[in-house]
């Protein structure tokens, strides 16, 4: 079974994609904000992080990046789910995120981005990067 962190500040949304998750058969850990997501990370090395951009302490953009300069945690795959970011945005991208889904997404969609993260498993995300989705465009 595999362990998704969802890095959500609104809790009405983070009980949605934790049932979701859950409904698809993930262990789902829970943080309000960034800060407290990537002290969580470091502690339960999830298998994928799915954050919100906008959110206390430390935004979705600065956690991937730290989630990114972290030795034991620089391969794990992220997924950004926001409504604040427009397609062809390229912050997401830069910071190493590996997915962008924008809000309101459709499950079957979500659910689909985190499995195949899943399936690919821990990857490189450095520029020349071929292994991450990556570099996949903002969606709805």
């Amino acid at each position: 079974m595999a362990v998704v962190l969802v890095a959500e500040d609104d809790q009405d949304i983070a009980a949605i994609l934790t049932r979701l998750l859950t409904r698809a058969g993930h262990t789902v850990l829970h943080t309000p904000d960034g800060m407290a997501a990537f002290e969580r990370a470091v502690a339960d090395r999830p298998d994928v992080v799915l954050t919100d951009l906008g959110m206390p302490q430390m935004d979705g953009l600065e956690l991937t990046r730290a989630i990114r300069r972290h030795p034991e945690l620089a391969d794990t795959p992220v997924v950004m789910l926001s409504g604040h970011l427009h397609p062809g945005d390229g912050q997401p991208t830069a910071a190493g995120v590996c997915a962008v889904l924008l809000k309101p997404c459709p499950n079957d969609k979500l659910r689909a981005v985190v499995q195949d993260l899943l399936d690919r498993g821990p990857h490189a995300h450095d520029e020349a990067s071929t292994g991450c989705p990556a570099h996949w465009p903002v969606t709805a």
